[in-house]
């Protein structure tokens, strides 16, 4: 019998999801099909609960429904607990629900494993202090960056969330604080804030980065983003926008899913070309 899985979210019509769950179902010859749910913003977890019971498998969660579905969870993964927000359930056989967040992954997986850049002893800037900066962090702690600084238009929300992951982040230096308060070159530097969807860049210092940096957004447009050029046009090496981070953390979810890792390259490079 074939198995069920779908995104589920409000908009929905703008999802590669189904797109490229196909493609690794397809390379991987599994017996699945997945779809895309359109929720009423007050019907998520009746949306949920009628696709578990009519079957479904597993379901990927898209905005605005993350900080709702990590409510909804009967159990959560512990970077699923830590990053506040959940990007998928797996529908389990006894009806429970099980949360996990696999977007940092995705961008860690993107930038080691794609990219072929190595976050060991590297000095990481992170901007933004929401939930795509929340479910980075501890995949970032396990590559062990010397050191990471979160960055924030409201600084104080950076220091706050810098305090809170300081348990786990072990002998890696970890801060917060304003734009203003980023000092020197970082290695690699991450915008996970809003900015690019505004068609915005953050104020970043001139010498936050060079031609050996990389400049990483996770945001993904047709076109280069705000942050993408202007990292370009600083002389920055080394560019990319988030296409690569939503195949990866969709390839983590199909591993977990199906218990086998597709081959993400060949479907990095069809959606880059679509």
């Amino acid at each position: 019998m074939t198995d069920r899985y779908a995104i589920i979210g409000n908009p929905i019509s703008q999802t590669k999801s189904p797109a490229l769950q196909t493609a690794f179902a397809e390379q991987c010859r599994q017996d699945m099909v997945y779809g895309a749910i359109l929720a009423e913003l007050d019907g998520f977890a009746a949306a949920v609960r009628e696709f578990q019971k009519s079957g479904g498998k597993g379901m990927n969660i898209t905005m605005p429904f993350k900080i709702e579905a990590f409510a909804l969870a009967d159990e959560l993964t512990p970077r699923g607990r830590a990053a506040g927000a959940i990007n998928m359930f797996t529908l389990r056989a006894d009806g429970t629900l099980l949360g996990d967040n696999t977007d940092g992954f995705g961008i860690v997986r993107d930038i080691t494993h794609n990219l072929g850049r190595c976050l060991e002893g590297a000095r990481v800037l992170l901007l933004g202090a929401g939930g795509a900066v929340r479910g980075a962090l501890l995949p970032l702690f396990d590559e062990q960056p010397a050191e990471i600084f979160v960055a924030n238009r409201t600084a104080s929300k950076a220091v706050e969330l810098a305090a809170e992951f300081g348990p786990h982040a072990g002998a890696i230096q970890l801060a917060g604080g304003g734009f203003a308060d980023i000092s020197g070159r970082f290695d690699v530097i991450i915008n996970g804030s809003a900015s690019s969807m505004a068609n915005e860049v953050p104020p970043l210092p001139a010498d936050v980065w060079n031609e050996g940096s990389l400049a990483y957004d996770m945001a993904y447009k047709k076109e280069p983003t705000a942050f993408v050029q202007a990292a370009r046009a600083a002389g920055v090496g080394q560019t990319t926008d988030g296409l690569g981070m939503v195949v990866e953390q969709g390839a983590e979810c199909f591993t977990l899913w199906r218990g086998m890792r597709p081959d993400t390259g060949p479907v990095i490079a069809a959606l880059r070309g679509a």
